[in-house]
């Protein structure tokens, strides 16, 4: 059944993270990441390209889903390395995930397939 599935891409310039830094914005962050998101980001010595490579793979979902829905109901977690989502809220459920997210010294990009349950 090719209508459950989708496929979303995202490309996201690190520096545009790197311009708003979490010190000083930290409210920018929590309107797109959960806590738990900004804590995984900020134990790393470059957090911006970790945080683009986050926005990238929810961007990635919305536009696999083809749905509006809010940054903070798209929660990214990993296991072994491997980026996880889990859509929170009425979309809890709804959808499973295959996903990818890579980085390099300028843009992080993330790539999701979806299936619809």
């Amino acid at each position: 059944m090719i209508e459950k599935l989708g496929i979303g891409i995202d490309i996201t310039d690190i520096d545009q993270f790197k311009k708003i830094p979490y010190s000083s914005k930290p409210n920018f962050y929590k309107k797109i990441f959960l806590p738990s998101e900004i804590k995984y980001c900020l134990k790393y010595k470059n957090p911006y390209e970790h945080f683009a490579g986050k926005f990238a793979l929810k961007e990635a979902v919305k536009k696999a889903i083809n749905a509006r829905i809010s940054m903070l109901d798209i929660e990214t977690s990993h296991s072994n390395s491997k980026p996880i989502v889990k859509l929170r809220g009425k979309w809890k459920k709804k959808y499973k995930f295959l996903t990818s997210i890579s980085h390099e010294k300028k843009f992080a990009v993330g790539i999701i397939i979806s299936e619809k349950i």
